[in-house]
């Protein structure tokens, strides 16, 4: 049985991995995926893939394209959620700040360098018109739960977190919400490493077949908004306003997205220049 490893946030958006591997269905083909939460987000999936931890990751766009560019030797092999990722920007409930235009200046608290919360936080700040040299300052504080203690410790001014995954900690917690911020492209991507495909392609296509059967028909699962109430901790009224707005896929991301994303990229400074895209798309 060829042995395969997959990371990915323990959120919502996963719920269809969640489904498939306590299905056994990849076992039908000889495949044993295991999955491994990643509290630490994009950053963490990242490291993992360049020292071998996982073969694949459920990770986000911006974050593996411009870890490609630096060097991971992985390929995006498709699109996992083709809506984008609407990141709430949360403060402390203790905290005065009560706009997006006040957070000018202070200091984002960030999983880590290269994460989705990182990486967005350049986007909104161009969103807002300030300078990114002068008005973007960070506080790394490794993940979620490392905001919700320090945000009201005074470690870091306002975190970004997708704003449905962070709603209870609003509804009954330590955070206020003062505005979003969506992504400008299709927000979670599957990546696999280099090595993995060139041995086991077949696999890959296999997992793939799998889980886009369950992403097609995962609004259709009878009470699947009740499922994801409970297993996630969320209101049910909330649920069905992220599966309204959320679309799955099954296709790979298009040269003319792959481009969109890198120059977004080159223009925040963030990489150093754009790479072909058939550095960063593979074809299965």
């Amino acid at each position: 049985m060829k042995q395969l490893k997959i990371g990915g946030v323990p959120e919502h958006f996963n719920l269809p991995w969640y489904l498939t591997l306590r299905d056994k269905e990849y076992h039908e083909f000889d495949i044993n995926l295991r999955w491994e939460d990643y509290y630490g987000g994009t950053g963490q999936m990242c490291n993992a893939l360049r020292e071998g931890k996982i073969d694949m990751a459920v990770i986000l766009t911006e974050g593996i394209i411009r870890d490609i560019i630096k060097g991971n030797d992985c390929k995006i092999v498709q699109v996992f959620v083709q809506s984008p990722l609407i990141w709430g920007i949360h403060v402390a409930k203790n905290s005065n700040y009560e706009t997006i235009s006040s957070l000018k200046g202070t200091h984002a608290a960030i999983s880590r360098y290269g994460s989705g919360s990182h990486l967005m936080a350049y986007v909104n700040a161009e969103n807002q018109g300030w300078n990114t040299e002068e008005d973007l300052k960070f506080e790394v504080i490794k993940n979620l739960d490392g905001a919700l203690k320090g945000l009201p410790e005074g470690k870091g001014d306002y975190f970004m977190w997708e704003k449905f995954t962070t709603k209870p900690y609003v509804d009954n917690g330590p955070f206020n919400i003062v505005g979003e911020c969506p992504t400008p492209w299709p927000c979670f991507v599957i990546a696999v490493r280099n090595e993995v495909l060139q041995n086991n392609a077949e696999a890959i296509r296999k997992i793939l077949e799998i889980i886009n059967k369950t992403t097609l028909e995962f609004k259709e699962i009878p009470s699947i908004e009740n499922m994801i109430s409970n297993r996630y901790e969320q209101k049910v009224e909330d649920v069905n306003q992220w599966l309204s707005i959320t679309e799955w896929s099954q296709d790979n991301l298009t040269d003319k997205q792959v481009q969109k994303v890198q120059e977004k990229l080159l223009q925040l400074d963030l990489i150093e220049k754009t790479v072909d895209t058939s550095e960063i798309l593979a074809s299965l």
